[in-house]
């Protein structure tokens, strides 16, 4: 022996401290771990919701580009229309071969038009038969119609129109009152939300 003496540790014996600072640190790792994971998931939830709401805003944004447009456009199918209105098609019997020449040209045009709205997606709203919307139409009169169930409506003044599936403009309309509703039939006006204020 040279003097100097060491303390033999067997292998299988470790030191107990050392044993508790390991599992501190593994127990910390775990947890950085665990926090690293939930804001991985969270930064990739936030990566799909904007990419879905980009995905989103640019089809809205390629379907509804025409609205203002297509809104101001509105106005001169509403006057092509009064044109025609003007003069109905049993006046135009024996007119000069100019003025059928005129007035079969104003039609042409306003078919044009509507075929060039719908396919932009601007289409009339179909009030044929239908009754009071509040989504769609606009009510300005009630009137009384023999006949007709309350809230149906009577005469369309102005031609309503949506885009792709948004209201672009209500249809203005009058509407049946109460008094013109067949016996046996619900009246609109017992149920909540369903009268519609005409003096507003």
């Amino acid at each position: 022996m040279n003097g100097e003496e060491q303390d033999y540790v067997p292998e299988n014996q470790t030191n107990g401290a050392g044993d508790e600072a390991q599992g501190d640190d593994v127990a910390a790792l775990k947890t950085e771990a665990a926090e690293l994971k939930d804001r991985l998931l969270r930064a990739l939830a936030d990566a799909e919701n904007t990419r879905r709401r980009s995905e989103r805003e640019k089809a809205d944004a390629s379907q509804y580009a025409v609205t203002k447009f297509a809104r101001d456009m509105l106005a001169v199918a509403d006057n092509l229309k009064r044109a025609l209105d003007a003069y109905p098609a049993e006046a135009r019997a024996g007119v000069s071969p100019q003025v059928k020449a005129v007035v079969d040209g104003i039609e042409a045009t306003e078919r044009q038009l509507q075929s060039t709205l719908e396919r932009h997606g601007v289409k009339m709203i179909d009030t044929t038969g239908a009754r009071f919307d509040p989504n769609l139409h606009q009510a300005i009169a009630e009137v009384p119609a023999e006949g007709l169930p309350a809230g149906a409506i009577v005469n369309v003044v102005q031609t309503g129109y949506i885009i792709a599936d948004r209201l672009l403009r209500p249809a203005m309309v009058t509407i049946a009152r109460g008094g013109g509703e067949t016996s046996g039939s619900p009246s609109p006006g017992n149920t909540p939300g369903s009268t519609v204020d005409t003096k507003a």
